[in-house]
């Protein structure tokens, strides 16, 4: 088992000792170290034979730059790290209040295509070691994208196509529906892309880290935590602005100086999401658990015991 997983599995089952390593994995500082430094230090990380040494700077530095599963350097933009800087523009972007239809959809576009990408690089890679692709993985990517930014945009086409003029109306469109509508989309983008996995499934440990088998029922446990994660993230981020803006509006303070509602939702939006990046990653253990009884037939007969781990991914 990856020395990034086997931490995960003695540090990660708390939610509130989870959240504390995220905080530290998210630093932005991260993303200065080189590929060379990177794998030097999971390298340290499989060598070392006592605790003390896998503590420090190699330890972080692996945990937020390396995949569990290959062992190699995640791509630059794709690391947890550089999500608040990537991200976090193109989220306020999309729920901007736009006027028309394609300032809408490309900023959708932006950030499904992000968001795409991000779940496709950091999904769970186990029985992929050596193999190529699949084209039918790869198409998923701008189908995913193109249907996401389409109904991502949805509101201002329906406010556009259907000349909507009146204010209960589209307040409801504008402020009601991309709430419900970003995490469904958030929670459809990690189900599609990494559908794969469900098809085939992902590797399982035994108790010692030990690889007894592919479970297909481990792959859904996995692609349905991370997609529940991400729908708590994307629509937390676009239902607390929205409501603080709402209640701040009413205020003699906004009342004089209506200018200031749009500078306090773009930055609203940029907190809480740098607030709940680290929470939602948090929710489920990168290293999960899954009982005996829900394992396929053929793993039950040849595996002994009766907790079995797998890697959640991201």
């Amino acid at each position: 088992m990856d020395p990034n997983l086997l931490h995960w599995r003695t540090e990660g089952q708390s939610f509130l000792r989870r959240v504390q390593i995220w905080f530290d994995l998210l630093d932005p500082t991260l993303l200065l170290s080189s590929d060379a430094e990177i794998v030097k230090a999971h390298t340290a990380l499989t060598c070392a034979e006592k605790p003390k040494e896998k503590e420090g700077t190699a330890l972080t530095l692996s945990l937020s730059s390396i995949h569990a599963d290959s062992g190699t350097p995640i791509p630059l933009i794709y690391r947890p790290a550089a999500f608040l800087p990537i991200a976090g523009p193109l989220v306020v972007a999309s729920l901007l209040p736009h006027t028309k239809v394609k300032p809408a959809l490309f900023s959708q576009f932006l950030l499904q295509s992000h968001c795409a990408g991000f779940n496709f690089v950091n999904r769970n890679r186990s029985l992929e070691q050596g193999q190529k692709i699949s084209l039918g993985q790869l198409l998923l990517i701008p189908v995913t994208v193109f249907y996401a930014t389409c109904a991502g945009a949805l509101p201002q086409i329906f406010i556009n196509r259907l000349s909507i003029t009146n204010p209960a109306v589209q307040t409801f469109f504008r402020s009601t529906l991309p709430v419900p509508l970003s995490a469904a989309l958030a929670f459809l983008n990690v189900l599609t892309i990494r559908g794969e996995e469900s098809e085939k499934g992902i590797q399982v440990f035994d108790h010692n880290g030990n690889p007894v088998g592919a479970s297909k029922a481990a792959a859904e446990k996995a692609v349905r935590e991370t997609a529940l994660s991400r729908a708590v993230l994307f629509g937390t981020t676009a239902a607390v602005p929205k409501l603080l803006v709402l209640l701040l509006q009413r205020t003699r303070l906004f009342h004089r100086n209506p200018l200031l509602v749009a500078p306090f939702r773009h930055m609203s939006i940029a907190f809480v999401l740098g607030l709940m990046i680290p929470v939602s990653f948090s929710l489920y253990p990168q290293l999960g658990t899954i009982k005996r009884e829900r394992l396929e037939e053929e793993l039950q007969a040849g595996a002994a015991g009766q907790q079995f781990f797998y890697h959640r991914g991201l």
